[in-house]
């Protein structure tokens, strides 16, 4: 096992804790901004997102404590492309949770072979956003 590289870890855990309170914001944004005869579900699946992204900043947060970080106060950058159809915030949405996963493996190299736990939340966060990934493409199947 190598020695885990706490500044690194620190880094990438306070860059997830950015993104996901972005997605706190981008989903609460998406979940108001929906319109049509769909809105109901898709206003609950934004909103569940939301919630999640919370749950998810916040799990990175504590960690981040737990290894003596200091948590954020900031956001990442959220882009706002004034397209508001359903097709659109899908799109947008996808793109987010890309990045996210993109995020999760990056920790993952961080923290491979130099922590078990670090490298099993990791391991199930990679999970839940590919798992995010599928949903996202299966309900924009009907737009194709």
């Amino acid at each position: 096992m190598r020695e885990l590289d706490t500044q690194k870890t620190i880094q990438i855990l306070s860059q997830i804790m950015e993104f996901e309170l972005a997605g706190v914001v981008r989903y609460t944004h998406y979940s108001l901004m929906v319109t049509g005869p769909n809105r109901l579900p898709i206003v609950d699946f934004f909103k569940t997102q939301a919630e999640e992204s919370l749950l998810h900043a916040q799990q990175a947060g504590e960690i981040l404590t737990g290894l003596e970080g200091h948590p954020t106060q900031k956001i990442a950058p959220i882009e706002e492309s004034y397209e508001h159809d359903i097709k659109s915030l899908l799109e947008e949405s996808l793109g987010h949770e890309k990045k996210a996963l993109e995020l999760y493996k990056e920790l993952l190299e961080i923290v491979e072979d130099a922590s078990v736990y670090l490298e099993e939340y990791a391991r199930g966060m990679i999970g839940q956003e590919e798992l995010h990934n599928i949903e996202i493409k299966k309900m924009l199947r009907d737009f194709a």
